[in-house]
Formats: C-alpha cells, sequence, structure tokens
C-alpha cells in the first residue's frame, strides 16, 4: 500500500493549529482550575508557550536537519566529491528534493567515471606515442612531458616541473636553435650512436585562463630516407629520360657523319655536326641547371632601390607595373631575385593570357614587402597547385621542374616565401614575400 503524502505546507498548517489548541487548552484548564481569567492567562502563557515551542522545534527538526545535509552535500560536489548520498524516508516536496538530489549525484559520479577513463586512455595515448610532448607554463617551467621527451631530453628520467631552457642548455646547439627559433624545423641529433631528424612545431594556447607552449618533436628519420630515396628515383628517371633524348641523336648523326666521310660526302658535314652541336647545348644547359639547383649559393645581400631595380628589370622582360614603389629600401641578393622574377615574369607570359595583362606590383605590408607577379591565364590546377613548387614537377613536355623550385629555395634563402594563387576572374597570382627589415648583408 503506498504511503500517504503530506505537503510541507500541510505540515506547518496542522503544526500552528496544534500549537494554538495547545494554548486554548491550557488557558482553559487553568481557568477552570483557578476560576480567574487574569491568573489563567498568565499561567497558559508560562506553561503553553514552552509546549508550543517545544512540539514546534520537535516538528521542524527534522527538515532543518535535512536541509544542513543537503547543504554539506552541496559544498562536497563543490569540491569535487560525488560520493555523498542522503538518506530519504520523506514523502513531501523535501523528500523529492532529496530524491532528485541522489539522482544528480549518481549521475555526476558516472560522468566523472567516464571522464577518468577517458583521461586515462588520453594519457595512455599520449605517454606512449613515438611523438616527443612538452607542455610549458608561462614561467617556461614543464607542466607534462611523455616518455619520449623524457628519453629524447632527460635520459628517460622526469623532467616535469624543470625550466625548459635549463633542459635544453644541456643540448646540442641545433636542437636549442630549432626550438629557439619560434618556427616550425628540422634538427639532427645522435641517439645512441645514430643521427635522427626531428621535425618541431610549436603552438600557443590558453588552459584554465594561463598561457601554455605545446611543443611537438616528430622523429623523421624514417620518412625521410623514404621521401629521399623517392626523389633519387625521381631524378634518376629524369636525368636517365633526357640523357637519352639527347645521346640516341647524338649517336646516330655521329654514325651518319661518319659514313659520310667515309664516301667523301663532306658537304652534308657542316649540318651534322651543327645538329651534333646544338643537341650538345642543350644537354649542357639542362645539367647546368640541376647544378645551380644543388649548388645554390648564400644570398650576399646588399642595399637595393625598388624604384632603380624594377626599372633595370624592366629593360630584361616586358611587364606593367601597378601602383607605386615603395620608399623603403630592401637588402637583396640581386642577381638572384632578379632572376627569380625574370622567370616569373617569363612563366606569366606564357601561360596563355594577354601580354599586357602581365602586372608585377610591389607593397610595404607590415615587415614584409609583397611582390605579385600576375596574369590572366589559364590558371592552374588545384593538384598542380599542390605540387608547382616541388623539385622535378612539371607540367611542360620539355620542362625539368626546377624553375618554381629554384625560385623558391632563393625565396627562402633570403628569409621569405613563395605563395601560389589563382585569380579570381582566371589567371595566376605568384605572391613573392620578402622581410623589409634592413639587415647587414651576410658574410
Amino acid at each position: 500500500m503506498a504511503r500517504r503524502s503530506f505537503s510541507v505546507e500541510g505540515r506547518l498548517a496542522a503544526l500552528l493549529m496544534a500549537v494554538y489548541a495547545c494554548g486554548a487548552l491550557t488557558a482553559v484548564l487553568f481557568a477552570t482550575l483557578l476560576g480567574e481569567e487574569r491568573w489563567s492567562l498568565l499561567l497558559s502563557l508560562g506553561f503553553g508557550l514552552p509546549l508550543a515551542l517545544l512540539i514546534a522545534r520537535q516538528a521542524i527538526q527534522p527538515a532543518a536537519k535535512l536541509l544542513r545535509a543537503l547543504q554539506s552535500a552541496v559544498a562536497s560536489y563543490r569540491d569535487g566529491d560525488f560520493s555523498v548520498s542522503i538518506t530519504n524516508d520523506r514523502n513531501d516536496e523535501l523528500g523529492r528534493l532529496v530524491a532528485v538530489h541522489n539522482e544528480l549525484g549518481s549521475t555526476l559520479r558516472e560522468q566523472r567515471q567516464h571522464l577518468v577513463q577517458r583521461e586515462l586512455m588520453l594519457d595512455t595515448v599520449v605517454q606512449n606515442t613515438p611523438v616527443a610532448l612538452v607542455l610549458t607554463e608561462h614561467s617556461g617551467r614543464i607542466a607534462y612531458a611523455n616518455l619520449a621527451a623524457r628519453k629524447l631530453f632527460n635520459d628517460g628520467r622526469s623532467i616535469g616541473g624543470l625550466a625548459f631552457s635549463s633542459l635544453l642548455d644541456k643540448l646540442p646547439e641545433v636542437v636549442r636553435d630549432a626550438v629557439a627559433s619560434g618556427e616550425d624545423g628540422l634538427f639532427t641529433v645522435a641517439i645512441e650512436g645514430i643521427d635522427e631528424t626531428f621535425h618541431v612545431s610549436r603552438r600557443g594556447f590558453r588552459l584554465q585562463g594561463r598561457p601554455h607552449r605545446l611543443y611537438l618533436m616528430r622523429r623523421m628519420t624514417r620518412e625521410l630516407s623514404r621521401q629521399e630515396v623517392a626523389t633519387w628515383k625521381k631524378v634518376i628517371r629524369v636525368i636517365s629520360h633526357e640523357l637519352n633524348n639527347s645521346l640516341a641523336p647524338i649517336s646516330s648523326m655521329a654514325h651518319s657523319g661518319a659514313e659520310l666521310a667515309r664516301r667523301g660526302d663532306t658537304a652534308r658535314l657542316p649540318q651534322v655536326f651543327g645538329s651534333i652541336r646544338e643537341r650538345t647545348r642543350h644537354l649542357h644547359g639542362f645539367i647546368d641547371g640541376y647544378a645551380r639547383f644543388a649548388k645554390l649559393p648564400v644570398p650576399q645581400l646588399a642595399r637595393l632601390d625598388w624604384a632603380e631595380f624594377m626599372d633595370t628589370l624592366a629593360g630584361q622582360v616586358s611587364f606593367t607595373l601597378d601602383g607605386g614603389l615603395p620608399e623603403t629600401p630592401v637588402w637583396l641578393d640581386r642577381t638572384q631575385i632578379e632572376q627569380v622574377l625574370i622567370n616569373l615574369i617569363k612563366n606569366a607570359h606564357e601561360s596563355g593570357g594577354a601580354a599586357d595583362q602581365v602586372r608585377v606590383s610591389v607593397q610595404r605590408v607590415a615587415d614584409e614587402f609583397r611582390v605579385d607577379i600576375a596574369d590572366r591565364g589559364s590558371g592552374m590546377s588545384e593538384a598542380v597547385l599542390a605540387n608547382a613548387l616541388l623539385p622535378f614537377y612539371s607540367t611542360k613536355r620539355s620542362g625539368t621542374g626546377l624553375g618554381l623550385a629554384l625560385a623558391r629555395e632563393i625565396v627562402e634563402a633570403h628569409g621569405g616565401r613563395i605563395h601560389l594563387s589563382n585569380r579570381s576572374g582566371g589567371g595566376l597570382r605568384v605572391r613573392l614575400a620578402l622581410p623589409a627589415a634592413a639587415r647587414e648583408p651576410l658574410a
């Protein structure tokens, strides 16, 4: 049989009625016994009021005790302890409140268990990943490091709480420079007598309202070895193809020249020797292009004025200059950057667009100069854009795939970067971003 439910409001009303009845009965009792109304009232107050207070206290005490239990439980939740539950034998509003509270505690406990399990799984994954991971606080002290980081920086010993800079001071200079550069990059160190190459990257973020920095060191030796082998295979294929295309005609023409000489037909020999000379010159240019790419000299920076530099460039290749030129001079290797721009402008003329639509602009934006070469040709597909700057990649049948790759090498050697993008309305834009800060020439 279900227990009958009484509301808190009903209980309080019954309590007040009981207190009133006690006072009235006490007054009637003393009035009957003493026969004097004045003394009966005083005596009823003296005995009835304490009795009413006692009854009220006994009635309110369970509810007050329950409220104190709820307050203590909520304080435990605030401190992260969700194991508290309250015994409930009431069937009123307070009882239902306690039941909901206990359900909340059970739900929070389950969620806490799930979070703990997820954190344990995540920590297991992070600890056992081959990527060395170091998390530092704003002060530079290490807040977290996985097993790979401990092995890389401290022979497997714990590094939590240590200053990251103090660990770097004990490592080779190449590691310190790679981490301190502020940019993603590669460094190579000897580990157990074997050279290992790592890629270092860093990301900043806020954790619990405080700035933190995450360093990731990924071992790249095997991947780079595979890429190196793949690149060499591609180089060998390209060189073999070009050599065969040149040596086969040379061999054939040399045989023909020998036959002509044997027969005494010398009139056709100059034509044969001319063809051999042309194929030889082409082969020499091909090999020279590879040699220049492999032995790119260190840029010799010199102070250049943009107006004078662009005037000289305009005398070698045609283009339309958009807008004015920065008044701030730039430090460049004149020969290298000039050759880059000449090649890019020639590519723009070969893109299929109108010659008068090949435009060049130079702007100063923040701490860099942006040189844009734009055309109205056919542009590039997404696949070509993704690979155009890679060495030996070319969409031309006679191309070596070194032009844009060499341009990127030169620009990056200047501390800049190169970016290709299709233009709205058709055509391609090649952007060179070169550092604008004045500096002394490199030694």
